[in-house]
């Protein structure tokens, strides 16, 4: 398998849990990278990038991918495959749950990345979410504030999902 990589903020509580666990299910072959102080050159030294992308508010991306967005937008993806995972409340938020993970999938596949992983709406109750594409997620949502016993569960199915399409 090429070189792998997870992005997340460390500072984070949920997400960072998450990454916890996605990395105990991925194995030794990934390495943990700071989405906080994030570059263009680091960004690109991996062939397998896992994103962790939490919704803030009201459908936004988190600070910390706001600000990198611009130097993403000047990024060649071609040949990079990103798994992206994110967190969002459907109860609180169903009008626009799991938001961020659709628009980091919008930017990347605008710069030529492949975006795999992809995972069923199943189980979710919601009005909208910018995250589906052909009536699946573009990656995993993760409802900690109501679904927290399935956690596991998914990140383990979504994680054997991410080895089968990570070349």
């Amino acid at each position: 398998m090429n070189k792998t990589a997870i992005f997340y903020s460390f500072q984070t509580n949920k997400s960072a849990k998450i990454a916890e666990k996605i990395i105990t299910e991925f194995g030794n072959d990934i390495e943990a990278i700071d989405a906080e102080s994030l570059d263009g050159a680091t960004f690109l030294g991996y062939d397998n990038l896992i994103l962790g992308v939490p919704t803030w508010f009201d459908g936004e991306l988190p600070r910390y991918w706001d600000e990198f967005m611009p130097e993403l937008e000047e990024l060649d993806l071609k040949g990079k495959q990103f798994g992206i995972y994110g967190l969002g409340d459907q109860k609180g938020y169903p009008e626009n749950f799991g938001d961020a993970v659709g628009l980091m999938e919008e930017a990347l596949v605008k710069q030529g990345a492949k975006v795999v992983g992809y995972t069923t709406t199943d189980g979710y109750e919601f009005e909208r979410s910018q995250a589906i594409r052909e009536d699946q997620f573009c990656g995993l949502i993760l409802d900690q504030e109501n679904q927290g016993r399935l956690t596991n569960d998914r990140v383990k199915a979504w994680v054997e999902k991410l080895k089968q399409e990570f070349k």
